[in-house]
């Protein structure tokens, strides 16, 4: 008795599982002939939507990492040992201040060799000339005592720039960043001996896309913030905008960053530029999909009473999946935005549910 009123159960479950599949496809076909009968009558499905213009916010940020305002790597202009250091790294320096001596005694005494030759050359000179007044000596001879006093002057210029080289001199403000000798190194011509920064004010530099870069120029203010003091807005004034983009289309745009005492930031950090972009009258976006072919076409179609109109445009800036349409759409028109690679122009058209 179980058996037969489990069996019972299970051939009703099997029927209506069967009349439900029927059903389900019944409905799938109902579909797919109203698609066909659609088709064959003229009208292509598509999906539309709307020219709407939007108003949106294009201030923009871009990241990089704070350089020195200037930086240069010292080398020795001089030969000899150091017998003087006056810095160690990390010392704050002034332009002009003296970060070693370098010993002088050659060079010291080259210098008073040549300074005695210049005065005894100084004298033949005068003398020369005062007894060419008379007539004592002639004119070739007065010009050769006037040329040995001028190679004596260039001799001794030369010997007192040599002792002024041993004194080595910051030829710029800011700290030493590293240091590369020792008191009692011996150098030669070029060898190198400082690190020299200057961040007294900073130097960030970020690139900017092609679309943005336009409305930027020399000697705009750009506020610049950072993750080490996020409740700072530093000033940046741009410096430089490059003439030449790069392979995205990107172009590096630099701007001097002023330092805030108590706040100094050091080169390296990262820091983000914060562009404020001028205010400009609403624009109007259609789907990038409109296109027929891409972008680069400038063709949509849009929807004339149940009609497909091929319509040339003019393509602006792209936003993610949204054109800028500049001339050729007015807002409130529909848009056909899928199923365009069925169409023609005049083509009759069915909007389908999205």
């Amino acid at each position: 008795m179980k058996k037969v009123l489990i069996y019972g159960i299970l051939t009703i479950a099997a029927i209506a599982a069967i009349i439900y599949k029927l059903n389900a496809n019944k409905a799938a076909n109902a579909a797919k002939t109203e698609f066909v009968k659609q088709s064959n009558t003229g009208d292509i499905p598509v999906l539309t939507e709307k020219a709407t213009r939007v108003d949106f916010d294009q201030h923009f940020a871009a990241n990089g990492n704070f350089e020195p305002f200037r930086e240069l790597t010292y080398l020795s202009e001089a030969a000899g040992r150091i017998n003087q250091l006056m810095v160690d790294e990390g010392s704050v320096v002034k332009q002009g201040q003296i970060l070693a001596r370098i010993d002088d005694e050659i060079v010291g005494t080259d210098l008073a060799s040549a300074k005695a030759n210049l005065q005894q050359l100084k004298v033949d000179k005068d003398r020369y000339e005062a007894a060419f007044k008379t007539g004592g000596v002639t004119q070739k001879q007065m010009d050769d005592a006037r040329l040995q006093y001028d190679l004596a002057v260039s001799r001794y210029e030369a010997a007192s720039r040599k002792v002024n080289d041993t004194y080595v001199k910051s030829p710029i403000s800011g700290f030493i960043n590293a240091k590369y000798v020792e008191k009692g190194t011996y150098l030669s011509a070029g060898t190198k001996m400082f690190d020299i920064v200057d961040v007294s004010r900073l130097k960030l530099r970020v690139t900017v896309p092609e679309l943005q870069v336009i409305n930027l120029k020399l000697g705009d203010k750009v506020n610049v913030t950072t993750n080490v003091y996020p409740e700072i807005q530093y000033t940046g004034k741009i410096t430089f905008i490059a003439a030449k983009g790069d392979a995205t289309l990107s172009y590096p745009v630099e701007m001097e960053v002023i330092n805030i005492a108590g706040k100094q930031l050091k080169a390296g950090m990262y820091g983000t530029a914060n562009f404020e972009m001028p205010e400009q009258e609403p624009s109007m976006l259609i789907s990038r999909n409109a296109f027929v072919g891409g972008v680069n076409s400038n063709q949509i179609y849009v929807m004339e009473g149940n009609v497909a109109k091929l319509r040339k445009v003019t393509a602006g800036r792209i936003y993610g999946e949204k054109v800028e349409i500049r001339e050729g759409l007015n807002e409130g028109e529909t848009v056909i935005i899928s199923g365009q690679i069925n169409l023609t122009n005049g083509a009759k058209v069915a909007v389908q549910a999205q």
